[in-house]
């Protein structure tokens, strides 16, 4: 029986006019097969497809023992090899087919619903192509030469492109070794992608507890200086990163399969060659380009280098300083003051001589550099322009065109005089309170009434033209008087049967006398 591929191709090259014979050397199939399926048309083939694929099997006797066996097991799905395994191993090695034909009937049985298995296998569906720039994945491995060198591998790629990093080292990694290795992929690649995708190692992920990701602190450091944000796969799920799991593959197979290294520098030399003439430099199968072409309109989409305390090139000397809620860092019991945006953040600081340099912790940049005063003082800054002045005046110009009325620019100025400190307040109140449909007559009542009694805030205003709002549509009245219910006779004539007890004066005397002398 052949599939449905070979059925085609068959048919596609008699339609060519292709003979018989050259059929068999160009299918490499038996004659007889060329001929039955050259004279089969698509429908009897179809048919004869079903008939052969629901015919009587040979692992049918068997099917009660698999079901057990799978049943035994918790209807998981195991491998076939073990069950045809197992099998073997109660008949003896009696069975009646190969294992290609047992594995073809344990699939007939899950087509036929004959054998369920809990859970199934994990659909697989194709991901999406990500934006350009937005996601690197990174992995290691390990890998053994024939010379018996044994290399620890850094793998990345970028998620659009394809485009491929790899770096050997002969020790196993540790954190300082992953920064390095990541700033050295950024330089590499010329810039920094949003997202980096890894999976749960102990150098960079400390814990993981359902979504709770606590990274150690040198790797959180690194994330937060170059801006990273970071997706961390579940446990045993490494599908999520199956790019850069395919490049471990890749390096493992491709280049190092077939080459054998006994030194690290000659391994670090041929990979990076590799890199540029098979990784990058051959078409890849998921985009149908070479990454190295696609790169480059990905390049333009990363974000730009930063300079990393954990360079090993960095500037010696640097210190870091919190920033505290005043905006000053202290050095040598003097505050130095820094801009209001790393408050309560930290910075670098160089100390030279007679000066003390403030740097960006994740750029790298001078941000202020300072004069050492005498020991004790404080130094101040200029005050800084916080935008907050042209805000106040951009809140108050939108109030006073809210309404084309003399009123209302009179009653916001007169409410910016009273409420100076609040003109955020007053205006968001403002928004609220007078959107949408509005009624200039009841809003211009409101208005008057509130400048003659100098009731001056928003709050008070909005109460006022709902007052007149209320008048205007007939719902404000006079208070209903509310009548009382008539009596019923029954009622009058046991009130009138009603005798109240009369007690003389001195019994309350009498009664007032006692306690007064109970309180001496």
């Amino acid at each position: 029986m052949i599939n449905r591929i070979m059925y085609q191709k068959i048919q596609f090259l008699k339609g060519k006019g292709f003979s018989k014979a050259e059929i068999v050397r160009s299918t490499c199939l038996d004659w007889k097969t060329v001929k039955k399926y050259m004279n089969m048309s698509e429908p009897e083939f179809i048919k004869y497809l079903e008939k052969v694929r629901y015919r009587t099997r040979s692992f049918e006797p068997f099917k009660d023992q698999i079901i057990l066996i799978y049943a035994l097991n918790g209807f998981k799905p195991l491998q076939k090899s073990s069950v045809y395994d197992r099998l073997e191993e109660i008949h003896e090695g009696r069975l009646p087919g190969t294992e290609r034909t047992f594995r073809d009937f344990i699939d007939y049985l899950l087509e036929t619903e004959q054998l369920i298995l809990s859970g199934g296998s994990r659909p697989y569906t194709p991901v999406p192509e990500l934006p350009l720039g937005q996601q690197m994945q990174a992995d290691f491995g390990e890998f053994r030469c024939p010379s018996g060198l044994k290399l620890y591998i850094f793998a990345a790629v970028l998620s659009a492109s394809r485009y491929r990093y790899c770096a050997f080292q002969e020790r196993p990694f540790t954190t300082l070794d992953t920064i390095r290795h990541f700033l050295d992929c950024f330089q590499y690649y010329g810039g920094i992608p949003e997202e980096l995708v890894i999976d749960q190692d102990r150098t960079m992920i400390v814990s993981e507890n359902s979504g709770d990701i606590i990274c150690t602190s040198e790797f959180t450091a690194f994330l937060e200086e170059m801006d990273l944000r970071l997706f961390v796969c579940r446990k045993s799920d490494p599908e999520t990163k199956g790019k850069v799991e395919n490049l471990v593959k890749f390096v493992k197979k491709n280049f190092l399969g077939a080459r054998d290294f006994t030194d690290l520098s000659e391994a670090r030399q041929g990979l990076r060659k590799w890199l540029e003439r098979r990784a990058n430099g051959k078409m890849s199968a998921a985009i149908k380009r070479v990454p190295a072409a696609m790169f480059e309109e990905e390049r333009k989409h990363l974000k730009p280098l930063r300079k990393s305390i954990f360079q090993e090139n960095a500037v010696p000397g640097k210190e870091d300083r919190s920033v505290d809620k005043m905006c000053l860092i202290s050095v040598d019991a003097i505050q130095y003051p820094v801009p209001g945006k790393y408050k309560k953040k930290s910075v670098d600081i160089l100390r030279n001589g007679n000066t003390v340099s403030v740097f960006d912790p994740q750029t790298g940049v001078l941000i202020v550099e300072h004069p050492v005063p005498l020991v004790g003082t404080k130094v101040y800054a200029k005050k800084e322009n916080t935008g907050k002045t042209e805000k106040s005046e951009q809140m108050l110009s939108e109030l006073f065109q809210k309404f084309p009325l003399d009123e209302w620019r009179e009653f916001v100025r007169k409410n910016r005089e009273r409420y100076p400190r609040y003109l955020r307040d007053q205006y968001h109140d403002a928004e609220r309170k007078f959107s949408g449909e509005i009624s200039m007559d009841c809003l211009m009542e409101a208005l008057n009434h509130c400048l003659e009694n100098d009731t001056l805030s928003m709050a008070q205003l909005d109460d006022t033209y709902r007052y007149f709002k209320r008048e205007k549509e007939g719902a404000v009245s006079e208070p209903q008087v509310h009548k009382l219910l008539p009596v019923s006779s029954r009622t009058l004539e046991l009130i009138n049967g009603l005798r109240v007890a009369k007690r003389d004066i001195s019994f309350y005397q009498a009664i007032a006398g006692q306690r007064k002398e109970a309180v001496q």
